[in-house]
């Protein structure tokens, strides 16, 4: 029997007088009050129901927490910073499931800087690992707007993206060992910070993304690097999309590796900031169609790498690629620049209704689909805006879309489902990813289902079978309850 067949789904009162008990007294939270937050996510949109909110202390009472749930087909559902968009930590409706926090355990391990490596534990947030590499003159290169509060076990589980992919990569780049509680209650240890190990199977990547289906992370040990002694930011304006990578091209063949961010910005982002994001200000005198936000860094002092980008930026003004921009000649201004960019989820959701979409193509195919995606979204809902911007240089866009000025949301709704399906086809039809960087959670199970490669997908399943017979690691996520 797996979790999924459980009677009525419920657990039963001695389990959980008996999970109380293993977890001690500061490990857990049963009261209604306490357990409301980790019960719904965070954009309201997935609820669920859970008696017991487990806050294991250490790898070993996570181990024994999942042997025992693994004896009694109890579900655990693994939750970090609780900033999911796919709904990927939110425990199912009927009550049957465990939440496990790790928030107690915050250890900072090690950091090795020679070995340019951090090591710790997974209930540690973002930000204090990012703190605690620039105390030892290193920096960690993972920046996400939830960066206060998403846990490092988290951003592990979902593969997280962000702001620095275009130079440094994704978290599965950032990885170099990890500790997983396996769903029989062993613990795997790869805690190891090697830059070569090919003995055998690189058996953590399997946990890199799988979203807590497969074990939960209880520490990691990632990369670090130089701490970037001079950065130079700007915000430039141009006609269009396909300009914009003319002028991505054009900055690698200036500076190389120094570029670091490449962030696509549409007018209308740019306006919403404008109107409902407090100290919001358009850094130009006239409107334009299409803006990038351009950061470049150096590990060595390089008093010539603003002059550099600027020069850069005059010579793409000149042969026609950009119409204008503005260099931060201060970290006010470079801060007032990257809000216009880091603001947009905020101040879309300021101005009303909205659908989201998280979609990869490769780079070249941007401009078209962009094109295309207007289009397709005009069919479904005439007069809806779309608000694509994000990573152009890795070929990520969130792809969202805003009702209509003056609409109060409930058309664009209703075509909601059309919008999600013809746009998610026009990704496949790119041979793109319908979720680069979000997951799949709950909410995106069927896409995935639908459009993963059928081997991929029974590969997946049988990875899944193989390693959690019993169905207990997070239910209902990523892959259909069926599998």
């Amino acid at each position: 029997m797996s979790v999924m067949d459980r009677p009525g789904g419920a657990i039963a009162d001695a389990d959980l007088q008996a999970l109380r008990k293993l977890l001690g007294a500061g490990g857990y939270l049963d009261a209604a009050g306490d357990r409301a937050p980790f019960e719904t996510d965070h954009r309201g949109i997935c609820h669920g129901r859970t008696p017991l909110v487990a806050l294991p202390d250490s790898t070993a009472k996570v181990a024994e927490l999942v042997r025992y749930c693994a004896g009694r087909r109890i579900g655990l559902v693994p939750q970090g910073g609780n900033t999911s968009y796919c709904g990927g930590a939110t425990p199912r409706p009927g009550g049957g499931d465990i939440v496990v926090s790790l928030r107690r355990m915050r250890r900072i391990r090690a950091v090795d800087p020679a070995g340019d490596s951090l090591t710790a534990d997974a209930g540690c947030v973002l930000a204090a690992l990012q703190d605690a590499a620039a105390a030892a003159g290193r920096l960690l290169p993972m920046s996400l707007g939830s960066e206060g509060s998403c846990t490092l076990g988290g951003i592990v589980s979902t593969n997280a993206g962000g702001t620095a992919v275009l130079r440094y990569g994704m978290m599965r780049d950032l990885v170099l060992g990890l500790e997983v509680v396996l769903p029989d209650g062993s613990v795997l240890d790869q805690l190891r910070g090697l830059r070569k190990d090919n003995t055998g199977y690189d058996v953590k990547q399997l946990f890199i993304g799988a979203e807590g289906t497969l074990g939960i992370v209880t520490a990691a040990c990632l990369r670090l690097f130089p701490r970037p002694a001079v950065t130079a930011t700007a915000f430039a304006a141009l006609a269009s999309p396909g300009a914009a990578l003319t002028l991505l091209t054009q900055l690698r063949a200036a500076l190389g590796d120094a570029i670091t961010t490449f962030e696509l910005v549409p007018r209308l982002a740019l306006e919403l900031v404008c109107r409902h994001v407090p100290g919001g200000r358009d850094p130009f005198e006239r409107a334009h169609d299409w803006y990038v936000l351009a950061e470049a860094t150096a590990p060595q002092p390089d008093a010539d790498l603003a002059a550099r980008l600027e020069q850069s930026l005059a010579a793409a003004i000149d042969a026609g690629t950009a119409a204008d921009a503005v260099t931060a000649a201060s970290m006010a201004q470079r801060d007032a620049l990257w809000r216009l960019r880091e603001a947009i989820p905020e101040a879309q959701r300021a101005e009303g209704s909205g659908l989201r979409h998280d979609i990869s193509v490769a780079p070249a195919d941007l401009p078209r689909f962009i094109e295309e995606g207007r289009a397709l979204i005009a069919q479904h809902a005439p007069g809806a805006r779309l608000v694509a911007y994000g990573h152009l240089g890795d070929g990520n866009l969130h792809f969202n879309v805003s009702a209509a000025a003056g609409d109060d949301g409930r058309s664009l709704q209703a075509a909601g489902p059309a919008i999600r399906r013809a746009v998610h086809e026009l990704v496949a039809r790119h041979r793109g990813s319908f979720s680069a960087e979000h997951g799949i959670g709950q909410l995106k199970v069927d896409e995935l289902a639908r459009y993963e490669d059928p081997a991929a997908l029974e590969l997946m399943r049988r990875l899944k079978r193989a390693l959690d017979p019993c169905g207990i690691m997070n239910p209902g996520k990523v892959l259909e309850t069926a599998a």
